[in-house]
């Protein structure tokens, strides 16, 4: 195994845990509970899943590997905060959304050649790309298993609270 071939299986790792730790969290609430406010002046947990799945979608394109299949939710969960006046899908078109979204994604992700991981997302030039390479697809990847750390801790903190 050659040293790409390395940090992607490094990469995809971290952002299978990722996805499974949310799904198992989420997976962990009723669904009345996912209407649950994070905290004072926060989002709620459906904002929160909508948020990620969106995003995810999202990351087909980001990544040059295909076409979102639901962009009209980037309006409700990624250009807007959440509010109580939102107009959300249901909690089973959502979760229906979550598992295609990732099932889709890891189709890509596992059929992804380990050099391509290393080529230029599609949110920076070329002449951006050549300044700093290391800004890459799997650096991406990498941002979002992050993003998806970062949300499962806000929604940890309810946990105690609905249980």
């Amino acid at each position: 195994m050659d040293q790409q071939q390395l940090f992607a299986k490094m990469g995809l790792a971290g952002w299978n845990t990722q996805i499974a730790h949310a799904e198992k969290v989420f997976n962990a609430f009723t669904d009345e509970q996912f209407y649950t406010v994070v905290a004072p002046g926060k989002n709620r947990i459906i904002y929160l899943y909508g948020h990620l799945a969106a995003y995810h979608d999202a990351l087909k394109e980001t990544l040059g590997l295909g076409k979102a299949s639901q962009p009209e939710l980037y309006e409700v969960f990624l250009k807007n905060a959440d509010n109580d006046k939102a107009e959300f899908p249901s909690l089973a078109e959502l979760k229906n959304f979550w598992q295609s979204v990732h099932a889709e994604l890891n189709e890509l992700f596992v059929n992804l050649p380990a050099t391509e991981w290393f080529k230029r997302h599609n949110a920076m030039t070329d002449e951006d790309f050549e300044k700093d390479p290391s800004r890459n697809r799997l650096s991406v990847l990498l941002s979002r298993a992050n993003h998806v750390a970062y949300h499962i801790g806000q929604v940890n903190l309810v946990k105690p609270l609905v249980a």
